[in-house]
């Protein structure tokens, strides 16, 4: 048996923040980074919540840590809000949910992603680091009441964080395309989100700020597709290597996920096809189209211009064999196996890690 459902509200467009005001809220508390504290982003949403009294959390940092949450979720506590308000990519929204579960209380959280790549803001995970491994929180109680998806706050992208976030959308929707809860829901979210993403990224890449609604609106579709079906190895790998080398999220999946196309064919081969001809990447023969499918991300990632291997991204060769037993160990407890369309096994994430890492 299969269940769907969408509990956050979705608001897009322009000038979306004004839709913060439905809440009726007196007390706000804002959740974001420093960056946004002073540019006088965060005080414009405050404002568009329209409540009385205001208070603004800017301490979050990429990879939120579990004491960050916990220090957050004291002052949560402590200012006693009716609306919880998360600002900013996925960390921000990450360290807000992980907040709003911690502190049990019973406010709505609106979630305000200021990138296209996370997926947070309509997912009920979460993801915080601990010694070094990122733990993944998986509730229903992390999924926020609303979702605001404001065009205006992606305006001044850098490159950078256009190719790290647009190639966490395109993993979320291939893996939650071929997870094993995946559904007839989830894959017309998940076929919908790859398409769109991987047509619109080079352009947006370029300095086209038309498009990026489109691809903002691709990674809601991904997030709703990848928290009911799930993810797989690119993730779970993904969020071991980060923990340790705090490489960006989204550039170790471009740098994961041709190789995790590899191992997973076998068991993925069809879906992974039709992925492929939703993109344009055709194939007549589902194995020639499996082919296109690997070829035409790395050609992405070449042309968005992000690290082809683990070595270009910093991550030495030597110093991955030297922890592999450890990187292993963590990929295989993340909840995220368990959806993969094939079984989990050692030998498969160390196949994976060798295809990828390069030389250096």
């Amino acid at each position: 048996m299969k269940t769907f459902s969408c509990e956050t509200r979705i608001v897009s467009g322009p000038g979306a923040v004004a839709a913060l005001k439905e809440f009726g809220a007196k007390r706000v508390f804002l959740v974001t980074d420093p960056f946004f504290a002073k540019n006088g982003t965060a005080q414009h949403v405050a404002e568009a919540a329209g409540g009385e009294t205001v208070e603004i959390f800017d301490g979050v940092k990429p990879d939120p840590s579990v004491s960050l949450a916990a220090e957050g979720t004291a002052k949560l506590k402590a200012f006693a809000p009716d609306l919880l308000v998360a600002l900013g990519g996925g960390s921000a929204m990450d360290c807000a949910k992980a907040m709003a579960y911690f502190s049990q209380g019973t406010f709505p959280l609106a979630a305000i992603p200021t990138t296209s790549g996370s997926g947070s803001e309509v997912t009920d995970f979460a993801i915080l680091t601990h010694d070094g491994v990122k733990h993944p929180l998986v509730d229903r109680r992390l999924r926020p009441s609303m979702a605001i998806l404001d065009s205006d706050l992606l305006e001044s992208l850098p490159k950078s964080l256009i190719a790290d976030a647009g190639f966490d959308v395109l993993s979320h929707a291939l893996e939650s395309y071929v997870a094993v809860n995946a559904g007839a829901f989830s894959d017309l979210l998940a076929r919908e989100a790859f398409a769109s993403a991987y047509a619109a990224l080079p352009a947006s890449f370029a300095g086209q700020k038309a498009v990026r609604l489109k691809i903002h609106l691709a990674s809601t579709m991904a997030g709703l597709s990848f928290t009911h079906a799930g993810l797989g190895l690119c993730h779970a790998i993904s969020h071991s290597l980060g923990g340790l080398f705090h490489v960006p999220h989204g550039r170790l999946n471009a740098i994961l996920l041709p190789s995790v196309i590899s191992c997973n064919a076998h068991a993925a081969q069809r879906k992974y096809a039709e992925l492929a001809r939703a993109a344009g990447l055709g194939g007549s023969a589902d194995q020639v189209a499996v082919r296109n499918l690997k070829n035409g991300l790395m050609r992405l990632r070449k042309e968005l211009e992000l690290p082809q291997t683990l070595a270009e991204a910093g991550i030495s060769p030597r110093e991955l064999w030297s922890k592999m037993p450890g990187i292993v160990a963590a990929a295989l407890d993340d909840p995220c196996c368990k959806t993969n369309p094939m079984p989990a096994e050692d030998f498969l994430i160390r196949r994976i890690l060798e295809e990828a890492a390069g030389r250096g």
